[in-house]
C-alpha cells in the first residue's frame, strides 16, 4: 500500500515515538512509493530478504549452482554431530527424522526456484511466481531452513577462521562475543533454532545472513531517524557485485519491504550512494549499533589478546 497512507494508519498518536516513526516514513517516502507488508511470524526478517532477493534475481548466484551445495549438510553434520540439535520450523515439525535429508530438500529446493525465477523474462512475472511460491506453506518454510542452514554454515567457517588466526570480518567477533553464542553449536542451539519459533535475528546476525547469501542488505531503522543510524548497510563494505536488497524496520525485529517505480539501470549507484550514507556508522559508531554486544567483544578480546514496480532495489 501507499507508503505514507500506511504510516498515518499505523502511527496516529502524538507520541514522542509516533512523531519520530512519521518523520522516519516521510524520509523513505521520498525515494520509494510504496510498502509491502510482511507477515510477523518471527521469520520477517528471512522473508523480507529472500522475497525480494528471489523477485529481482534475473541470474542464479554462482554460490547456489555450486554442486557441492547439497552435499553440505551430511558433510557438516559428520564433522559436527551437534548439528543434530537442529529444530525445525513451527510449520515443519511433521516431516520426517533424517535431518540430513531435510536439510538436503531445502538447499535442492532454494537452487531450483531461485533459478525458474531468473529465468522469467520480466520483474513482473518474477513478482507474480513469488507471490506464489511465498503463498505456499510447503514450500516457503523450507526456503527458510535452507537459509538458516547456510547462515549456520558460513558462521562455522567464520569461527574455524578465526580459530586459526586467519583474517575475519569483525561482525564475526562480535558474533561470538555474547554469552549466548560464544561458538556455532550455541549459536544455533540459542539463536538459529529460536527463528520461527520464539524470535527473529537480532542486528548482528543480519550481517550473517547478508554473508550467507552474498547480498548487501539496506535497513530504514526508523526508530533511529534523525541520527547516523537511521540506515544501516549490512556489511560495512559490501562488494560491488552483490545485489541489493532494502528493508524498513520500525523496532529492529519486525521487517517490511518499501517498494518504488523502477527509474534506475543498475544496482551500483544504490550501493555507492547507501554506502556513502550508511557505512560511515559501522565505522565510526558500533558501539550504537550493538551495544551490550559490543562490550561483550571487547571483553573477549582483552581475553583473548529492498505495472512496473519492484522490491527494493531495480534491477532493469
Amino acid at each position: 500500500m501507499e507508503i505514507m497512507d500506511y504510516c498515518r494508519r499505523e502511527w496516529r498518536g502524538n507520541t514522542q515515538q509516533a512523531a519520530r516513526m512519521r518523520k522516519g516514513y516521510e524520509e523513505v517516502s521520498q525515494k520509494f512509493t510504496s510498502i509491502r507488508r510482511v507477515r510477523g511470524d518471527n521469520y520477517c526478517a528471512l522473508r523480507a530478504t529472500l522475497f525480494q532477493a528471489m523477485s529481482q534475481a534475473t541470474a542464479s548466484p554462482a554460490w547456489l549452482q555450486d554442486p557441492e551445495l547439497t552435499r553440505l549438510p551430511e558433510k557438516l553434520i559428520s564433522k559436527h554431530s551437534w548439528i543434530k540439535q537442529w529444530k525445525l520450523g513451527l510449520q515443519l515439525e511433521e516431516k520426517g527424522e533424517d535431518l540430513v535429508e531435510n536439510i538436503k530438500e531445502s538447499l535442492a529446493l532454494l537452487r531450483r526456484k531461485w533459478a525458474a525465477l531468473a529465468d522469467l523474462g520480466t520483474a513482473e512475472a518474477r513478482q507474480l511466481a513469488c507471490d506464489e511460491l511465498f503463498a505456499s506453506a510447503d514450500e516457503e518454510y523450507l526456503l527458510y531452513e535452507a537459509i538458516k542452514f547456510l547462515m549456520l554454515s558460513r558462521a562455522i567457517e567464520l569461527y574455524d577462521d578465526r580459530e586459526q588466526g586467519k583474517d575475519v570480518p569483525f561482525f564475526s567477533v562480535l558474533l561470538f562475543a555474547r554469552d549466548t553464542s560464544r561458538d556455532p553449536a550455541q549459536l544455533l542451539r540459542n539463536h538459529l533454532n529460536q527463528v520461527g519459533h520464539t524470535g527473529g535475528l537480532e542486528q548482528v546476525e543480519m550481517l550473517l545472513l547478508a554473508h550467507a547469501m552474498r547480498h548487501t542488505i539496506c535497513a530504514y531503522r526508523l526508530s533511529k531517524h534523525g541520527t547516523e543510524e537511521f540506515l544501516t548497510v549490512f556489511p560495512t563494505d559490501p562488494p560491488r557485485d552483490w545485489p541489493v536488497v532494502t528493508l524498513i524496520a520500525e523496532d529492529d525485529r519486525h521487517y517490511n519491504i518499501p517498494v518504488r517505480l523502477c527509474q534506475e539501470t543498475s544496482l551500483v549507484r544504490t550501493v555507492d550512494t547507501v554506502t556513502a550514507s550508511g557505512a560511515q556508522l559501522w565505522r565510526a559508531r558500533p558501539a550504537a549499533l550493538f551495544g551490550a554486544v559490543l562490550v561483550a567483544a571487547m571483553l573477549v578480546a582483552s581475553r583473548d589478546s529492498q505495472k512496473g514496480t519492484v522490491p527494493g532495489g531495480c534491477v532493469s
